[in-house]
């Protein structure tokens, strides 16, 4: 069986895949695949899930935020922030809920920090403004 490799990089992460028989993504035209010896071959994916099967076995799932997708010289590369992979889709399922829980209330902590800078700022050019005022 033609098979080819997948190489998934990410920031804290990376992963080879050897022996992979099919590969299905979705770009911003929609949902295409990808088999051995295809041509040469890049776009983005977009946020969602992917798929891949090595040889018979069961799909495996690719949960991303988005990735660029290069396929050249039987080698398929995605590049992304960070990735999940699994063949249960509601194991995926809960940790991405989990992950998009852990993200919101992270950015709920930086725009509060944010916040807080601001009102600072706010009250330390008043006070400036205070003082030249009153020394003029």
């Amino acid at each position: 069986m033609n098979a080819f490799t997948l190489n998934i990089f990410a920031a804290t992460q990376e992963q080879r895949i050897s022996g992979v028989t099919s590969f299905v993504g979705e770009d911003a035209s929609g949902f295409f695949g990808i088999q051995a010896h295809h041509v040469r071959f890049m776009t983005t994916l977009v946020f969602g899930l992917a798929r891949f099967r090595v040889a018979t076995d069961a799909w495996q799932y690719l949960a991303l935020p988005g990735a660029v997708l290069y396929f050249n010289t039987n080698e398929l590369t995605l590049s992304t922030r960070h990735f999940l992979i699994g063949s249960d889709l509601e194991s995926i399922n809960t940790l991405l809920q989990k992950q998009f829980s852990n993200q919101e209330d992270q950015l709920g902590a930086t725009r509060e920090s944010l916040d807080r800078m601001e009102q600072a700022m706010l009250k330390r050019l008043m006070s400036l403004k205070r003082k030249t005022v009153w020394q003029s």
